[in-house]
């Protein structure tokens, strides 16, 4: 089977280089950044703004290859790939739920953004927590690192 995808758009922040960027959106508070979506999608952003927050779905254009075990960000201990969300994956795909502010002539501007300037954009969807944020979620291994998130920076670990 031969699955393709094209970019709908590019996502721009400040992060040029991998190193010292924020691990996630959490991670990321006040950080803004714009979503340049190209023409031909741009009607598909109709009746977005009503939408204080949306999931990017993008593309690590700079990951090449994979483990199954790493160690992340947030620890320091080996842990299964499927439980982190290290960057260098088997389809290297991201997620980051973001701040929308508004949007002009097909341009979003977006705030706590925690991707690398210039990423691929896939798709975009409205976050809608009674959809996306379980009441009754357990977070593993990560339940005593997210106190840490404002704290850590990305490294080279992935590079």
């Amino acid at each position: 089977m031969n699955i393709e995808y094209a970019p709908i758009g590019i996502i721009r922040s400040p992060f040029k280089k991998t190193k010292g960027m924020p691990i996630q959106p959490a991670g990321a508070a006040g950080v803004k950044g714009t979503v340049e979506l190209l023409g031909e999608f741009q009607e598909g952003l109709k009746d977005l703004d009503g939408f204080s927050h949306i999931v990017l779905i993008y593309h690590f254009h700079r990951s090449h290859g994979f483990k199954l075990a790493v160690v992340p960000f947030l620890d320091s201990e080996s842990r299964g790939l499927f439980a982190t969300r290290a960057p260098k994956r088997p389809n290297a795909i991201g997620l980051s739920v973001v701040q929308l502010e508004k949007i002009e002539d097909g341009v979003l501007h977006i705030r706590n953004v925690d991707i690398l300037d210039g990423t691929p954009l896939l798709d975009i969807k409205p976050y809608v927590p009674e959809f996306d944020a379980p009441k009754e979620a357990r977070i593993g291994w990560m339940q005593k690192a997210v106190a840490t998130l404002s704290t850590r920076k990305s490294d080279d670990r992935f590079k």
